[in-house]
């Protein structure tokens, strides 16, 4: 009869099993800031590489604006970065009034340029206190946020919203300013100015904040420009790439504001620029307030908006980077044939396994957070 349990060699027992753990991080996870994946390679503690999965919010945003007229496709830019729609909304209309040949009234210019800015701070708002309260700053983003409902005010009393704004018209704005809105924009620039030194004084030489950013996530600016990055983490990689500086648009080409760029290109020198950008917004703002010319909001824009046959890129400088549309037309339809966008987001999170690899899985959030990312805009 055989032995069921046969007498084997002697084994010196393994105490520590050195095989790498694959888990997944989301997508349900809250520091992923929406329905993101991300499939870590572990060494222990230490990220050895990293699978982004993303299409589990996808609407279908691109397809569903070749079927609709020229005039709805403003609503659909609203869901794509749902934190900064006023931008998408002007990124598309611009776009539709090259391809028209259309002229826009300089008050609208002007108009504009203060919705996008005031945009700028609002997005950059929601990003400095996520990112703070990932790391562990909680009171940073219960500040951030109350300062941005004062953004979400001033956009309420001029649209009628305070999240999808339908902001634009193909050729101008819906209307005109409010009554005493401009004296609103200018007190509120001036508390945005005063909290920064809060918010300052809160991070910037604290400790546990340095620990947590310096270093982390380094990338070089030739890096940085060979994956596609834009906006305020390549401006941190030391690369001075503004589309409102080097291709401006709106009024931007009237106004003086500095572009300020990193050195280390770490999560802490993408903070400082972002913390730099809110000054940088409030000066434009000022002097588009100081300059507003008087005039229409609204250039003449044919009743039904039909674009000649042709193509046409144009890109604008979102909060979180360089958003483009490629829109084609037929000349025929009241659609257009064909409609993309390139996204800054989508473009940025492609940079993050490079990001995290040989960093601990806590810096991980801190990495996801420094991109400034939203799923609206990855998935659309």
């Amino acid at each position: 009869m055989t032995d069921p349990h046969p007498v084997t060699a002697t084994r010196t027992p393994v105490q520590f099993d050195t095989d790498e753990l694959v888990i997944n991080m989301g997508p349900q996870h809250p520091s992923t800031h929406g329905v993101l994946r991300l499939i870590l390679r572990l060494d222990g503690e230490r990220v050895v590489d990293a699978d982004v999965v993303i299409g589990y919010l996808h609407r279908g945003i691109e397809k569903l604006s070749e079927s609709r007229d020229w005039t709805q496709i403003v609503l659909l830019t609203d869901r794509m970065d749902y934190v900064a729609a006023a931008t998408n909304n002007l990124g598309y209309c611009e776009t539709v009034e090259k391809l028209m040949g259309l002229e826009v009234p300089r008050r609208a210019q002007y108009i504009r340029t203060v919705l996008a800015e005031l945009q700028r701070l609002a997005s950059h708002l929601v990003w400095l206190g996520t990112h703070a309260m990932d790391i562990g700053a909680v009171t940073v983003f219960l500040y951030c946020l109350r300062e941005r409902e004062l953004v979400l005010d001033l956009f309420e009393e001029y649209c009628g919203a305070r999240l999808t704004y339908n902001s634009r018209r193909v050729g101008g704005l819906p209307a005109d300013l409010p009554v005493g809105w401009d004296r609103k924009v200018r007190e509120f620039c001036d508390i945005v100015d005063q909290k920064i030194v809060d918010y300052e004084q809160l991070l910037t030489q604290n400790r546990i904040w340095l620990e947590r950013t310096r270093d982390i996530g380094v990338i070089s600016g030739a890096d940085a420009i060979a994956m596609g990055f834009c906006g305020p983490p390549l401006r941190a990689s030391g690369v001075m790439r503004d589309v409102r500086k080097d291709e401006p648009y709106a009024a931007y080409e009237e106004f003086a504001f500095d572009i300020p760029v990193g050195a280390a290109g770490d999560t802490y020198d993408r903070y400082l620029v972002r913390l730099e950008e809110f000054k940088q917004s409030t000066r434009i703002i000022r002097q588009a307030l100081d300059g507003m010319p008087e005039g229409p909001v609204m250039g003449k824009v044919p009743r039904l908006i039909k674009p000649p046959a042709g193509e046409t890129y144009h890109a604008i400088e979102s909060p979180k980077g360089e958003i483009g549309f490629f829109i084609a037309s037929d000349g025929k339809s009241l659609s257009p044939y064909r409609f993309r966008v390139r996204p800054p987001s989508f473009c940025n999170l492609q940079v993050l396994p490079k990001l995290v690899r040989g960093h601990l899985v806590a810096d991980v959030v801190a990495l996801i957070g420094t991109i400034d990312i939203v799923l609206g805009e990855v998935d659309r």
